[in-house]
């Protein structure tokens, strides 16, 4: 599973090159309270993302099929005013093309060989510090075997892959 956030990190950044973090999520936005953790400073536009459960089922010969949760978070700081008549309501706007973006670079790209993204939930909420956050879950098929089959002449032969 490791492979999808490599995977999407690499994709990501190279097609968003405004997002200053690129990263799995492992809860960097809620450490920005918590002053006795040590990790490595968020910078803002920042996309976290997270892969936080797997449906498997049995597709025969050692091989199972699952549908993959994909959570992506875009993470905003908005230190704008934004009330009628601030000059600054533009900036909604703004927040919503960078949303957008992510959305429409993710929508529908394979993130493994057996299907693409497709979204399923979204919500966004404003965080502590000025932070609003934009969370996506996106699905998508993989597969894993743990064992590899192939009929070689009239014998069949099994490897053993180590994952």
């Amino acid at each position: 599973m490791e492979s999808l956030l490599v995977n999407l990190i690499g994709h990501i950044s190279e097609k968003l090159p405004w997002a200053r973090t690129v990263d799995e999520d492992y809860g960097q936005l809620e450490a920005l309270d918590d002053d006795s953790l040590d990790m490595y400073p968020l910078t803002f536009p920042a996309v976290l993302i997270d892969l936080p459960g797997t449906e498997w089922s049995d597709a025969g010969d050692w091989t199972q099929r699952g549908i993959c949760e994909v959570r992506v978070r875009l993470v905003l700081d908005c230190y704008d005013d934004t009330h009628a008549g601030s000059q600054t309501v533009g900036r909604i706007m703004e927040r919503e093309e960078k949303r957008k973006a992510l959305h429409t670079l993710l929508q529908g790209y394979r993130v493994s060989d057996e299907g693409a993204l497709i979204r399923t939930r979204s919500k966004f909420f404003t965080f502590n510090h000025n932070i609003k956050v934009y969370e996506t879950t996106y699905t998508c098929a993989v597969s894993e075997a743990t064992r590899e089959t192939r009929t070689v002449g009239w014998r069949k032969l099994s490897v053993v892959v180590k994952t």
